[in-house]
């Protein structure tokens, strides 16, 4: 039967990442593969969750709040206006947001430049988008952006460029400078640029993560991904979102409706506790994992 597998699934293979963490489980190891806090969730945002389910938002759902929420934030944080009705998109999951943004956004044959080390989910839904990943290493040991490797990179069929930062694996936040020679990549190719930013509240050594669509005319072509999952410690609820200009958003919408339909309804309705946390919550999330871990 496997000749009935389509090209891109026969390449293939199951997640090291997730079958580390099997085996991690299994061997009651300490789990050094999967990104996920290993601390309880705050305890309100758990019991929005529990009153939500026993308030029967268990069906398909799309709460606006959300929206509303994280278009403020961008606000506060960025500088950056977006309109929360057309431009912000609830998905399962930082994971779904990506996916379906590579999904409205490559063709057959288009380059995304990958910064190297990536997450491997990146790779696949290039590919499976039919889009080619291309790896540009960053150098250790402190992970530093080289402007001639990334200017090499390039060719006619670059389409768009995925910046994770905070990054995953290396807790690398991307400098200033470094941000600036993206944005002016972008802009004198004509890139869209993907965020993923779902470590932007997980900073060390007093550093500020900035987003890259607040950098001078970036914002009209980058999307962010993002999601409560690292922020509360939720992984396994499965919210998130992108923002985008109002015709990517759009096409993002669209697919991820026809693919998962909503995010769960109750996890959606204790999103809106989470994201009205105070901001004290989120002041202290770094020393709180700091002390966890020491």
């Amino acid at each position: 039967m496997e000749e009935k597998l389509s090209s891109v699934a026969k390449t293939l293979t199951p997640s090291p990442i997730q079958q580390l963490s099997y085996l991690a489980q299994r061997c009651n190891a300490v789990n050094l593969a999967e990104g996920f806090p290993d601390f309880p969730a705050p305890a309100h945002i758990k019991n929005a969750a529990v009153s939500a389910i026993n308030s029967d938002f268990n069906q398909y759902r799309h709460v606006q709040g959300i929206c509303d929420h994280v278009a403020c934030k961008m606000k506060e944080m960025h500088g950056i206006t977006v309109d929360p009705l057309t431009d912000i998109v609830i998905c399962c999951g930082q994971s779904e947001a990506f996916a379906a943004t590579i999904f409205a956004i490559i063709n057959q044959g288009d380059e995304v430049i990958l910064f190297d080390p990536s997450y491997e989910t990146y790779d696949t839904c290039i590919r499976l988008a039919g889009g080619v990943p291309v790896y540009v290493g960053l150098d250790p040991p402190h992970w530093t952006l080289n402007s001639d490797k990334l200017e090499k990179s390039f060719t006619n069929k670059t389409k768009a460029l995925v910046l994770n930062s905070p990054h995953n694996p290396t807790g690398k936040i991307f400098t200033m400078d470094e941000l600036e020679i993206i944005a002016g990549a972008c802009l004198r190719r004509d890139l869209l640029a993907v965020t993923d930013e779902v470590y932007e509240h997980i900073t060390f050594d007093n550093e500020r993560h900035v987003t890259l669509a607040s950098l001078p005319e970036m914002q009209s072509r980058t999307v962010i991904t993002s999601s409560l999952s690292k922020t509360f410690s939720v992984t396994g609820w499965r919210v998130g979102w992108a923002i985008a200009p109002t015709c990517i958003a759009s096409a993002i919408r669209n697919i991820h409706i026809k693919i998962t339909d909503s995010a769960p309804a109750p996890f959606q309705e204790a999103a809106l506790s989470a994201l009205t946390s105070s901001p004290a919550y989120f002041d202290s999330l770094s020393r709180v994992i700091l002390a966890w871990i020491l």
